[in-house]
């Protein structure tokens, strides 16, 4: 409605289409500047109302925010246009209008009409101004959804594409829901779009979910002061000098990239040294530090870099790195990880992985979410160097030295943590470290002539019996045997066990051998595993795949190595042992074995004569 006695212009505007579903109402107020009586001032508003739309009512309200805001750019294009035209017509002043003696040109009117199509949300111009002299206000009633200006629309636009990537209408407007409930709960800082946006990802864009997720996420930071870390972590020396992994360039689609040398990372002597929560913290200050990469990445990438990658050198692993408590540490990094660091993985390859990283994957693989398992890359032996290897994702000039290229690291090379940098017992029951009161790991000692065995009976041919023991005191020698009939042992409860129960036949607390003096090796049992002497202060880990049914037997014997050793034995202390040992049922092992090939490694290898390996650590 034009009003020229009162100098505005009205235009009020509804949708016609799906009226009975959706209703909206755009408003548009033209008037003169209460002050400056040569300028026109305008105000634009718009209410939406939302009934119901097939249960697509979030994506429709976000489909409308966008529509207005295009009318918004195209309203202003419009009085642009017939502005300049205007001025090049030579008109750069339209007289107020006054009461005529005359008929008023149509012109007049049908310029402010145009004018009044669709313009900017609020503002003021002189109608003779320029697009750059332009300036504006944003008003709006209470029923109208927050609507940003044209040069605003184009930012969100740009914003989208060069730090989030591409998203779907439905994404973007789940973001936008998760991000105002943030708003409103958070009084402090704000997580940004990207960290939302993986979080959202991490639950399939189901937004009460992803709410739920990221609730518990930050009460998780807010309470271990996570956000600190960056600048209050302190590096252990040890990890200094013994950690093997680190930072290094990026990979071809310009994620960070971190290299870790897990078959030369010494698990136990790392969590004896620091502890579960120091090797918490130092995997969330990594994660914290893959943040920031990514952060600074997409800066100067001019793309979003939303995930990091990470190359995992198995050559050395072995059976130390089952030990199982590093391998519950491992578990439970792993869940802190995944609940609060979500979608932040891009590609994980996994190289030179030799027979025995099954056995972990079995163990471990099942902890890690499903998409992100996805991401994982295997190569057995030197298969990372062929065709589809490691140069398809690493650039050639960053591929690592001790994979075979020319870019030298910054890390190490791992190794053996000297015993003397452990913690003291101690120190471990203060910081509530279950490494020194687990209760799966069994305490024996041994006197002269005894002996301690662990027997299994085997009815899964291809199962691998593992294990894992220190020797804490004196010397003592460890063989694995095989008998051909069943050893008529029993539980403290008086029942057989058996493989399925995954619990040995109990040892005669007298320490005397299950093996009869009347037996005769290689006919009623035989030595499946070589004796090995194991000395004070060692840790060994080893495996058996089994080959026959039967009962297995782990012995530990007293050792003494020399006559006077014997003598000084009458008085000296008794030998003790602590140690673990697991059974794999043939079913997990062959089942994960099969995607991989055998690969050779320098501390690791299983025997073709036996099926075992055995590896000291001093």
């Amino acid at each position: 409605m034009l009003d020229l006695r009162n100098r505005t212009l009205n235009i009020e505007a509804r949708n016609e289409s799906f009226s009975t579903r959706v209703a909206v109402i755009e408003r548009c107020r033209y008037f003169v500047h209460p002050e400056k009586s040569d300028w026109t001032c305008f105000e634009q508003s718009a209410s939406l109302d939302i009934r119901s739309f097939f249960g697509f009512e979030n994506s429709m309200e976000k489909l409308a925010m966008k529509q207005y805001s295009q009318n918004i750019a195209k309203g202003k294009e419009i009085i642009e246009h017939f502005v300049n035209e205007l001025k090049n017509e030579g008109v750069t002043y339209v007289p107020p209008w006054s009461e005529p003696s005359e008929a008023i040109p149509n012109d007049d009117n049908d310029d402010l009409r145009v004018q009044g199509d669709m313009s900017q949300s609020s503002g003021e111009f002189p109608l003779g101004a320029s697009a750059s002299e332009y300036s504006a206000s944003a008003t709006a009633s209470k029923t109208t959804p927050h609507l940003s200006s044209e040069s605003q629309f184009q930012l969100d636009t740009d914003y989208i594409q060069r730090y989030l990537g591409e998203l779907s209408l439905l994404q973007e407007s789940r973001l936008v829901q998760l991000r105002k409930w943030v708003a409103d709960l958070q009084k402090g800082k704000v997580p940004s779009d990207s960290t939302l946006l993986r979080f959202l990802r991490a639950r399939d864009f189901n937004v009460e979910k992803a709410r739920e997720m990221l609730s518990l996420s930050l009460m998780w930071r807010k309470k271990h002061q996570v956000d600190k870390i960056l600048s209050e972590y302190q590096t252990p020396q040890v990890v200094k000098d013994y950690f093997p992994g680190g930072w290094h360039h990026s990979d071809k689609d310009g994620r960070p990239l971190y290299l870790l040398r897990l078959g030369q990372m010494d698990v136990k002597g790392l969590l004896k040294a620091i502890g579960e929560e120091g090797l918490l913290q130092l995997t969330l200050h990594v994660c914290e530090e893959g943040l920031q990469l990514m952060e600074e990445a997409t800066r100067t990438q001019g793309k979003p870099i939303s995930t990091w990658s990470l190359l995992v050198d198995l050559e050395g692993l072995n059976m130390r790195h089952l030990w199982r408590p590093g391998i519950k540490a491992l578990l439970r990094i792993i869940e802190i990880v995944e609940a609060n660091y979500p979608e932040t993985m891009g590609r994980v390859l996994i190289i030179r992985a030799p027979r025995v990283f099954p056995i972990l994957w079995t163990l471990v693989g099942t902890f890690i979410d499903e998409n992100t398992r996805t991401k994982f890359l295997f190569y057995g032996g030197n298969d990372y160097q062929a065709s589809g290897g490691l140069v398809d994702y690493i650039p050639q000039e960053f591929v690592p030295d001790f994979l075979g290229g020319s870019c030298q690291t910054m890390v190490l090379e791992g190794g053996l943590v000297p015993k003397g940098l452990y913690m003291t017992e101690g120190d471990l029951e203060r910081e509530g470290c279950p490494l020194t009161e687990d209760s799966i790991y069994h305490s024996v000692s041994l006197g002269r002539g005894q002996v301690h065995e662990v027997l299994v009976s085997n009815n899964d041919p291809g199962s691998v019996i593992t294990w894992d023991f220190d020797v804490m005191r004196q010397d003592v020698m460890f063989t694995v045997y095989r008998t051909r009939v069943p050893v008529p042992a029993q539980s403290p409860s008086g029942a057989l066990q058996t493989i399925q129960q995954m619990n040995p036949l109990a040892p005669d607390p007298e320490h005397r051998s299950a093996i009869e003096k009347c037996w005769k090796e290689g006919q009623d049992y035989f030595r499946v595993e070589t004796p090995v002497v194991c000395h004070d202060g060692e840790s060994i880990q080893g495996s058996h795949v089994t080959s026959h049914i039967g009962t297995y037997i782990l012995q530990w014997k007293f050792h003494c190595a020399h006559t006077l050793d014997l003598i000084d034995s009458f008085t000296a202390h008794k030998a003790q042992v602590m140690y673990y040992y697991e059974i794999l049922r043939s079913a997990d092992y062959r089942g994960s074995m099969s995607s991989l090939q055998s690969g050779n490694s320098a501390f690791s290898a299983l025997s073709n004569r036996s099926g075992a390996s055995s590896c000291p650590s001093r």
